[in-house]
């Protein structure tokens, strides 16, 4: 063979080499792992702190990509394919499918763009009926959102006079991640809090230990309104009962002591019995404002308690079912002919 026909061999085996490698390249780069299962979705996890060579790892075992190695250099040397600086895969949650090309599956991660449950946590709720919903929806566990609601470092942190996150869990429409740590949850909740209670003036410039009783008043008034204008009323009727030493008097506070501190199921109707327990949070039996909130207030409640108006009701009874409205009186012979209810929120709302 002389040079120039070794000459032309040497370069078609270099070019037949460069057309396999760039083939294999562009196939790794741009052909999915499996075209054969288009519509899965895959849920990946990256934890925070997963390095490159982990997270191919993870894609791998999920059956995302074909080579690991590939992945790497991809992420970390991208130049061949035209881009100049290195992918910044990010951590979280996502749903991936082995439709996705390398190409597409590191844009994803580099986005951040990430699975989100939509969680609706209504007013009035307490920390445990939270924790059951955060359960539910995969959020976080139970147990776990317990006990870092009592997290003595969180309660010290936000200043909170108290021995749980009860009233301070703001009621809102929240975009969790699965698998959330429990304090991370708790703090998007609390930091909430804070922020919407700057548009009320009256707490303005002042402690938490300073308005700690606000928060106490309107986690009993979110449970007894049940129409936004009558909150403030509600409000009133309180303040005037405590200003004269006068128990509360809210079925909401019986209704707190038999689910959440004996553990029983949601009463129906609150009995005469039921008014008889010994407890703290007994507005019957004691008078001025329990020891702790009795659950998450909203805006409105927090409002109505900041600034209740001033008015002579010492009394309100339901008079509507349907549309939850409520009879004021100042004298409780009034009161006895608008006709007593020992009905709570839940089980009126319910008929």
């Amino acid at each position: 063979m002389n040079k120039k026909t070794f000459a032309r061999c040497a370069a078609a085996s270099v070019s037949a080499v460069f057309l396999f490698v760039l083939a294999f390249l562009l196939t790794e780069l741009y052909v999915p792992a499996s075209i054969s299962r288009k519509s899965e979705k895959i849920r990946v996890e990256i934890p925070s702190g997963t390095s490159t060579r982990k997270i191919a790892s993870i894609l791998k075992k999920s059956e995302l990509i074909r080579s690991e190695n590939f992945f790497y250099v991809s992420s970390k040397f991208p130049f061949v394919f035209g881009r100049k600086t290195p992918y910044l895969l990010k951590s979280g949650v996502y749903e991936l499918s082995p439709n996705m090309t390398v190409s597409q599956i590191l844009s994803e991660l580099e986005s951040g763009h990430q699975e989100y449950i939509k969680t609706v946590l209504p007013e009035g709720l307490t920390v445990s009926k939270i924790a059951e919903i955060l359960d539910e929806e995969g959020v976080c566990k139970k147990q776990d959102f317990m006990l870092a609601s009592r997290n003595y470092s969180l309660l010290k942190k936000y200043q909170i006079p108290a021995a749980n996150m009860e009233g301070f869990l703001f009621p809102d429409t929240y975009f969790f991640t699965p698998g959330m740590k429990a304090e991370e949850v708790i703090e998007m909740m609390v930091n909430n809090f804070f922020k919407k209670i700057e548009s009320i003036p009256e707490f303005s410039g002042k402690s938490v230990s300073e308005y700690y009783s606000t928060i106490i008043l309107a986690s009993v008034v979110e449970r007894e309104y049940r129409v936004a204008r009558e909150a403030p009323l509600i409000a009133s009727v309180f303040k005037n009962r405590i200003e004269q030493n006068i128990g509360l008097y809210s079925c909401a506070t019986i209704e707190y002591i038999i689910t959440e501190i004996l553990g029983r199921p949601h009463p129906d109707v609150i009995t005469y019995d039921d008014l008889k327990i010994d407890s703290p949070y007994n507005t019957y039996k004691w008078a001025g404002l329990p020891p702790s909130p009795i659950s998450n207030p909203g805006i409105v409640a927090l409002k109505a308690a900041a600034n209740p108006p001033k008015t002579d009701y010492y009394y309100f009874t339901l008079n509507d079912e349907m549309n939850g409205t409520h009879t004021f009186s100042k004298s409780f012979s009034s009161h006895s002919k608008a006709g007593i209810q020992f009905k709570t929120k839940k089980a009126a709302s319910s008929k």
